[in-house]
């Protein structure tokens, strides 16, 4: 299993920019790395995610174009650039990574809060 600490929540005026880190520990290699939010009262849901090459990347159409998801394997770090902070994105931030090299989620780290001031 994989160990995820994550880090670089806080807060933030809407239309600002915000990097998220994540640290991983344990059985990375070849592992998907995912990033999940969750705002309050609702359910945790996608955000992005990378595979271990960093050649296949996807996000939610809600950060399409404003987010990025980056990943230093050498560092066991995975990465989560967020620019033009709406409101909305309010939430606790999550990593997560993969079991056997895909994206069954069983590994996650413990949250950071982030908070965009309108």
């Amino acid at each position: 299993q994989v160990q995820l600490v994550e880090s670089g929540g806080g807060l933030v005026q809407a239309g600002g920019s915000l990097r998220l880190s994540c640290a991983a520990s344990g059985r990375t290699f070849g592992t998907y790395m995912g990033w999940f939010r969750q705002a309050p009262g609702k359910e945790r849901v996608f955000v992005g995610d990378i595979s271990w090459s960093s050649s296949f990347t996807r996000y939610a159409d809600s950060v399409k174009g404003r987010f990025t998801i980056s990943r230093d394997n050498a560092k066991n770090m995975v990465y989560l650039q967020m620019n033009s902070l709406k409101p909305e994105g309010t939430a606790v931030y999550y990593c997560a990574a993969g079991a056997g090299g895909g994206r069954s989620w069983d590994s996650w780290g413990q949250g950071t809060q982030v908070t965009v001031s309108s």
